[in-house]
């Protein structure tokens, strides 16, 4: 099996999670606030990640890489909004109609990375992605 497989897998299994433990820490809370409160928790565990992995130095490498830190940048601010409507449409809706929906994200990257990065699409990636 291909290693980006098994990650992907984790990816979704993890996300599913996301979405439980989302849903039922929502009650009665602010949506937003709740985003920040998980915001700050995913950095504090990722910092943790680098420290543990001997990557910190890293950290500087990407600030010194203007064009990278400034995609990875609008990475996070795109994947800020991304999870602060999720966690919205998580308060107001059920699981089961919020998830299916949120995951049009796929078919939405493969476009955009067909459209703007070159990359094709196979016809087994068609029906992965239908």
């Amino acid at each position: 099996m291909r290693i980006w497989l098994i990650y992907a897998l984790l990816s979704a299994a993890a996300a599913a999670l996301v979405a439980i433990f989302g849903k039922v820490g929502l009650q009665n809370i602010d949506s937003n606030a709740a985003t920040a409160v998980r915001s700050v928790i995913m950095a504090v565990f990722m910092l943790g990640v680098v420290v543990v992995q001997g990557k910190w130095g890293e950290l500087g490498t990407i600030w010194g890489h203007k064009k990278a830190f400034g995609f990875v940048a609008l990475s996070g601010v795109a994947g800020a909004v991304s999870w602060m409507f999720y966690f919205l449409a998580l308060k107001y809706g059920k699981v089961a109609q919020v998830g299916p929906v949120d995951k049009l994200s796929v078919v939405l990257a493969a476009l955009l990375a067909f459209l703007f990065l070159g990359e094709k699409i196979t016809l087994l990636n068609g029906i992965g992605i239908g």
